[in-house]
């Protein structure tokens, strides 16, 4: 065969032509691209510019003479194609050249084309008569790093924790009854504390270290043992312990809390009742103070007020019962009572009804029970005071004379409790995510030739679609969950009003987005991840609760739509004329950026990686929704209708505020954290994760945005090309990335994870 030949400036341009050509990438905006290209490259002598030009007229195709010649000269090069480089077509066209003994180096102007076009090699490698290198993972980043910048100065204790589950009692196994699991799950918790692991967010005289961060970090990772054990481990450490520490004062801390963390006093927390669910303030249970004996009646005056889905509610011998306090005839609102169940010998007391909510879909090593209280006397020293008491005269007194604010102020310090219930959610997606990619980077299946071996399923981009943008936002979300513990373990005694709603708002994304990875790392295993031994199964029915654990998302994203509305109506009142001047100013600049048509079909990568487009646009439907939501409720009131059914009228509207709001605050923390990243090319990579996750973001709600102008279809189009593009860009990179969340491989149990 005759040998073919190119001259030195168009030889790394043949494997391009030859790929959109023969895949007929060709359309009007991405010849631009490529022309762009040419025009720009200092390699090419005029004679060659005026060659590639010729080849890119669609009027006049090259002729199936010189498709066959370019073929014939990437054959004879038997230069071998790498599917992990981070630019495989232009690093392949340099090998191409090099094959013929043509002397190139690196061309960014050929990267340009292959990242702005999105050309994967699942576009081109079935078209190269060439061996092909589906190397799993390239290697360029390391985990053990992306661990530290993960965990940040947490990293040494949470590697010291990694190393104590090492231990024997923490092997994950199957379960087949409820009583079983709940009696290895005791087990555990109790290994737990003598660890000194339960008491970590204590202070050091109850046996703790003060640490609220690493104590999540310690709820996170017990998620990869068992949900079980990390929502027991929550009940008593972080709820029942907690409420003690945050709602208590001294001598109550002293008397119980040390107890607490070393599980010589189980405990329970008591809110929720089954006519009331997320209605906390409507609750019915009441404790009727008697100012003769000093005491507190607790009483479940209906058959529907008792305490519901409580969890520990079999093993502990005391609860935190929420209940109305009535005081002189006056009810003054919720408050929290330590009411003892059990005796010494693990007896019901008088008064207490006990009974087992029974199976669940998940977590069932956690005894979740229903509570009943006739007419349970306990002392007035058992009443969780700080925030409201009564006094030796028989008064009620509090520091927070507004009873609204009182009660949210309560609330406020368990919002650490909804941050952990986030970071479970996320660890069980994590987890999920972690197998079925490691499956993906394992299992092949089909081919176009029984002769050839067959092609890995993280190859394919439909399984890159599917698993790696979930990777990418697992790490968005993971460092916006780090600053809200962050936020909310530095503000101990400060207002909390607007962590909860920040809090409100990421729990709820959060656990949505946790369900929606588990089920896709589940179908993405086939029948394997339908097998209760490869963990998946278990971790989607465990973590499926937390979307209405701890508050339910619906009326979580209410709350923090809210609180949005307020802090709107703040800035809208407090600057008078000039504060609606402004807003109508912000209103009118987003008006003219929307329909101006080089922004809202502006395609080029540059424009659609940077983080600042990403940052305006999910801001921008932010603030449309809040604007629209606030006229939609004042329009209403100011026809007549009483503001509870304004909102009613704009609950839907509500929640898109809620989701809305929620993303922008992830996403922006997500970048504040990343500017910090002091070494270039894992600064380089976050970024890149950050783009795939802000582009599918903008993608799911596209259609809101073309209704608005913000994007027009050509963007659109590019958008979801993008994704594509940069799944494929994180692929090489995928098996590195899943390691570096850090999941200690004596825990990774399942065997679809392990090499076959």
């Amino acid at each position: 065969m005759q040998k073919v030949q190119y001259s030195k400036g168009i030889a790394p341009y043949i494997p391009f032509f030859y790929v959109i050509w023969s895949d007929d990438l060709l359309s009007a905006s991405e010849i631009q691209v490529v022309k762009k290209a040419i025009k720009e490259d200092d390699s090419l002598s005029n004679e060659e510019r005026k060659i590639l030009a010729n080849w890119l007229d669609k009027g006049n195709p090259p002729k199936n003479t010189e498709v066959k010649k370019w073929q014939q000269f990437i054959t004879q090069s038997k230069a071998k194609l790498v599917e992990s480089e981070i630019y495989p077509l232009e690093t392949f066209s340099q090998k191409v050249a090099k094959g013929h003994k043509i002397d190139v180096t690196e061309n960014n102007q050929l990267q340009y084309v292959e990242k702005t076009l999105g050309i994967q090699p699942n576009h081109y490698n079935h078209l190269f008569n060439v061996e092909v290198d589906r190397q799993i993972d390239s290697l360029r980043f390391e985990p053990k790093f992306l661990d530290e910048i993960l965990y940040g100065d947490k990293l040494s204790e949470v590697r010291r924790f990694r190393d104590f589950l090492k231990h024997q009692d923490f092997k994950w196994t199957i379960h087949p009854t409820k009583e079983g699991a709940r009696e290895v799950v005791l087990k555990q918790l109790k290994n737990l504390a003598s660890g000194g692991w339960g008491a970590y967010a204590y202070p050091e005289e109850y046996g703790g270290k003060d640490n609220l961060e690493t104590y999540a970090a310690i709820f996170e990772h017990l998620m990869f043992v068992d949900g079980s054990l990390a929502v027991k481990f929550g009940v008593q450490f972080g709820l029942f312990g907690g409420s003690i520490q945050n709602l208590g004062n001294s001598v109550q801390r002293d008397k119980y809390l040390s107890n607490t963390g070393d599980t010589s006093l189980l405990g329970c927390f008591a809110m929720t009742e089954t006519g009331h669910g997320s209605n906390v303030r409507g609750i019915n249970t009441t404790a009727t103070y008697l100012h003769e004996e000093r005491s507190l009646v607790i009483d479940t005056p209906g058959k529907y007020d008792n305490k519901e889905y409580i969890g520990n509610a079999l093993h502990s011998k005391m609860a935190t019962v929420f209940a109305q306090l009535i005081v002189n005839g006056q009810n003054e609102g919720v408050h929290a009572i330590l009411v003892p169940l059990r005796d010494t010998k693990h007896q019901v007391l008088d008064g207490v009804t006990i009974e087992d909510n029974g199976y669940k879909l998940g977590l069932n090593g956690v005894d979740n029970g229903k509570i009943w209280f006739s007419q349970v006397k306990v002392p007035i020293e058992n009443l969780l005071d700080k925030y409201g008491g009564i006094d030796e005269n028989g008064n009620y007194k509090s520091p927070i004379k507004n009873p609204n604010k009182r009660f949210f102020t309560m609330l406020g310090t368990l919002v650490g409790g909804r941050i952990c219930v986030a970071k479970g959610a996320l660890a069980a997606a994590k987890m999920s995510l972690t197998i079925s990619v490691k499956h993906g980077l394992r299992r092949r299946q089909f081919n176009d030739s029984i002769k050839i071996q067959e092609d890995l399923l993280i190859d394919y981009p439909t399984h890159q679609l599917r698993l790696i943008p979930k990777v990418a936002s697992c790490l968005v979300y993971h460092f916006a969950l780090e600053r809200a513990m962050y936020e909310y373990a530095s503000n101990k005694d400060g207002d909390k009003r607007r962590i909860e709603t920040q809090v409100a708002g990421l729990k709820s994304i959060i656990t949505w987005f946790s369900s929606q990875a588990v089920q896709e790392s589940r179908e993405a295993c086939g029948g394997k991840g339908y097998l209760r031994e490869n963990r998946i199964a278990d971790l989607k029915n465990d973590s499926d609760i937390f979307t209405t654990f701890e508050g339910d998302n619906t009326v979580l994203l209410q709350l923090a739509a809210k609180g949005v509305l307020s802090d709107f109506k703040s800035e809208f009142n407090s600057g008078g004329f000039a504060s609606v001047l402004k807003l109508l100013g912000n209103q009118l600049n987003d008006k003219l950026t929307t329909i101006n048509p080089l922004y809202v079909n502006k395609v080029d990568s540059e424009h659609l990686y940077n983080h600042k487009f990403h940052l305006h646009a999910l801001d921008f439907r932010l603030r449309r929704l809040t604007y629209t939501a606030a006229m939609r409720i004042r329009n209403y009131i100011k026809k007549g209708m009483p503001s509870y059914q304004a909102f009613l009228k704009t609950q839907t509207h509500l929640l898109e505020v809620g989701k809305a709001y929620s993303e922008v605050l992830a996403i922006k923390w997500y970048y504040e954290k990343t500017r910090s990243i002091t070494d270039d090319k894992y600064r380089d990579l976050f970024f890149q994760i950050g783009s795939l996750h802000s582009l599918n973001i903008i993608r799911k709600d596209a259609e809101w945005y073309l209704e608005q102008g913000y994007l027009g279809s050509a963007k659109s189009k590019a958008i979801r090309q993008r994704i594509e593009r940069l799944s494929s860009e994180l692929r090489p990179h995928i098996g590195s990335l899943i390691d570096g969340f850090g999941i200690p491989e004596h825990l990774l149990t399942a065997p679809i994870s392990k090499d076959w």
